[in-house]
């Protein structure tokens, strides 16, 4: 068999079929690789630099050289990597794609081997730099969405779960961050990813979410540019800001008895932390108050306090986006409305979910 080459969109469908073999070192690939890859590095962090350092000291049939050193005794392993992976991936064949970082030698020489094991191998033409293009490109496009607006403590994100559960198009930018997009986003989750990978991420739910629902706007909760460590890209951002906002309006003390009792039960050192972490625009004498109340057991007015603070930060948001809205700029359109407000008494999601799409079915 041959060692086929594929073009960028030939080799995202077929990453949705087949496993991913990423043969650059760990460093490159913890950085950011393509979601659901897996890591079989031809060389080294340590080995690259030699190889690197070779070819541009000396020559390339140096680096080559040097290279078949440290390929030669790992050929037995990567063999058997390969066959535990098609294994653990329950794939009906002996298919797997292969990658680098420019579609050079390394993944060349991978490739060479696993075809002439009996593998039928797939390269990237361009490799991973070709697919980084890829994914911001993705964030370039025209995207039709819906942005769930509401104050903290709305429930949006399981508002969102229901939206999906009725057969609508949903991005959970919050999940894909890996934080709920606050001071305490991150009490109790794994570390973030980096910027890069968390839009290697967003960009293939974006791919796989649209051509699920070519026909349907995809909505997105109404979030800042950073979510956490990670931000949204700034065209796709953009894109947001210019789309019409399903805004929830749940009465003030619903939404404290709701954050109170989701974020009660998390481990208090870490919200006080937390709430330490925003003492400038708190303030030092509310940033004081809170945390007593949070020692002494007083959830909900600690969180009565952090909650007025979080409404005012959301109201000038939405202030700031009416004025992108109507403003002039030449990257925003003009639009008559950006915002539909949606009345609702309690944070029962699955109730307002269908009250969201009454309104929006309505309207269109």
């Amino acid at each position: 068999m041959a060692v086929t080459k594929l073009e960028i969109a030939e080799f995202i469908k077929y990453s949705l079929e087949y496993p991913v073999l990423d043969v650059r070192s760990e460093g490159e690939f913890k950085h950011a690789h393509i979601p659901k890859a897996f890591n079989l590095p031809l060389f080294n962090d340590a080995e690259r630099a030699v190889v690197g350092k070779t070819y541009k000291q000396q020559s390339r049939e140096a680096a080559i050289k040097k290279g078949l050193d440290y390929f030669g005794p790992k050929m037995k392993s990567m063999i058997l990597f390969t066959e535990k992976v098609i294994e653990s991936t329950n794939s009906n064949n002996k298919t797997i794609l292969v990658h680098c970082w420019r579609g050079g030698m390394r993944s060349a020489g991978v490739a060479w081997l696993l075809d002439l094991y009996g593998f039928k191998v797939f390269t990237l033409n361009g490799g991973y730099k070709t697919y980084r293009n890829w994914v911001l490109q993705q964030f370039e496009k025209d995207w039709k969405l819906n942005i769930l607006g509401g104050y903290t403590g709305s429930g949006k994100t399981i508002i969102l779960e229901h939206l999906k559960s009725n057969g609508e198009a949903v991005i959970d930018l919050e999940g894909i961050a890996g934080h709920r997009g606050s001071a305490f986003g991150r009490i109790g989750l794994p570390e973030q990813t980096s910027v890069e990978m968390f839009e290697n991420n967003l960009a293939l739910q974006l791919y796989l979410v649209s051509n699920k629902y070519p026909d349907k706007y995809i909505w997105m909760e109404d979030e800042s540019q950073r979510i956490g460590a990670v931000s949204i890209p700034h065209a796709l951002w953009i894109t947001m800001r210019k789309s019409l906002v399903y805004f929830v309006n749940i009465p003030f003390n619903e939404r404290l008895t709701y954050l109170a009792e989701t974020y009660g039960i998390l481990d208090k050192l870490s919200l006080a932390e937390a709430i330490n972490r925003i003492q400038k625009r708190l303030g030092g004498l509310e940033t004081k108050t809170a945390i007593e109340h949070l020692e002494r057991g007083a959830i909900e007015q600690c969180f009565d306090i952090l909650l007025r603070y979080y409404d005012k930060l959301y109201l000038k948001s939405l202030q700031t986006r009416e004025e992108i809205q109507v403003s002039e700029n030449s990257e925003i359109s003009r639009v008559k409305e950006y915002k539909i407000e949606i009345p609702c008494d309690k944070v029962e999601s699955d109730y307002n979910a269908n009250k969201i799409l009454k309104v929006f079915y309505g309207k269109n």
